[in-house]
């Protein structure tokens, strides 16, 4: 009798050992085989999602054909403990063991929101309220103006609009303390909020990044001679108070218009920036160009042409003019 049970747990033993060897080569398999997902996929993870969770958001989005297999896989290996939340992209036909690494690596799929140079706090608050992968209410109050860098910001499905506008303000400060630091000596200007203001006019005066410096010159040489800097952008600005754009071309009697911006009726800076310059004006505004220049107008290519006296200046505004009646003829 005991002869004979010996026998049977020896059997049971055998059988057991050949079906847990067959599991685990089953399951060996299922780990080394790619999935039929024939298409990248983009599966979003919530913070605390379990195992479990995983899987089956995984085998719904076709990732992964078995989501048990999946679970045991994940636990037997220990795989199931680094598994990163957030919003993740997942290439086709991945095998099980692919999807562990990409779920421990964690790289969410990263959004970018873009700032264009020069536009207002109010413009730029416009554009991240209007972003609809942020997450988040808006700050109760605009930040202050010229205090938000322009710039592209990458971040990931969740992000706060709050975080981003944080990460802008951050982002001005240190160009704007990097620009001054690498300023050169006998500038006009005292502070680098008023390197802030300066650079905010530069920005809104030319889009093209080789005529900041030139630009930069002119408002330079007239502060030091104590010229007005009579710039058209400062007008705008008042009109509006940076909600926006004017909308129409500026007519002269919008020169008198009584603000602290205008800069047709005051002398030196406005009080503060007119917008929300770039890192290569807020460089120019502290490193200008050496030139004699005191005038620019536009020149019909989209550029400037500058002068050294006004009677230079006032042929090429003549110039200007007859080439924009030209144009609108």
């Amino acid at each position: 009798m005991g002869h004979f049970i010996l026998k049977a747990t020896a059997l049971l033993a055998f059988l057991g050992a050949v079906t847990a060897g067959a599991g685990w080569w089953y399951l060996d398999r299922f780990l080394h085989t790619p999935s039929s997902q024939a298409e990248e996929r983009v599966v979003n993870f919530e913070p605390g999602s379990g195992v479990a969770r995983i899987a089956q958001k995984l085998a719904d989005a076709g990732v992964v054909d078995d989501p048990l297999l999946f679970r045991v896989g994940a636990r037997l290996l220990q795989r199931d403990r680094g598994l990163k939340a957030g919003e993740l992209i997942f290439p086709a036909n991945l095998t099980p063991l692919q999807v562990f690494d990409i779920l421990e690596e964690g790289k969410s799929v990263q959004y970018r929101i873009v700032i264009p140079e020069g536009l207002t706090s109010f413009e730029v608050m416009e554009i991240v309220a209007g972003d609809e992968t942020l997450d988040g209410d808006m700050p109760d109050d605009i930040p202050a103006e010229g205090s938000l860098l322009p710039e592209t910001y990458f971040f990931s499905r969740g992000e706060t609009r709050a975080a981003v506008i944080d990460r802008m303000g951050e982002a001005m400060q240190k160009a704007l303390d990097e620009a001054w630091a690498s300023r050169a000596d006998g500038l006009p200007i005292e502070t680098p909020g008023q390197a802030l203001v300066l650079a905010s006019i530069i920005e809104k005066e030319t889009s093209i990044p080789e005529e900041y410096g030139a630009v930069a010159s002119v408002f330079v040489n007239r502060l030091n001679r104590g010229m007005m800097l009579q710039t058209d952008p400062t007008v705008i600005y008042a009109l509006t108070e940076g909600r926006g754009p004017l909308g129409r071309a500026l007519l002269r009697k919008d020169l008198e218009i009584d603000s602290p911006y205008n800069t047709y009726r005051i002398e030196g800076l406005p009080p503060g920036p007119i917008a929300s310059p770039g890192i290569a004006a807020l460089h120019a505004a502290v490193n200008p160009d050496d030139t004699p220049y005191y005038y620019f107008v536009a020149d019909g290519t989209g550029g400037h042409a500058f002068a050294k006296t006004l009677d230079e200046h006032n042929r090429n505004v003549a110039k200007w003019r007859r080439i924009r009646d030209q144009a609108n003829n």
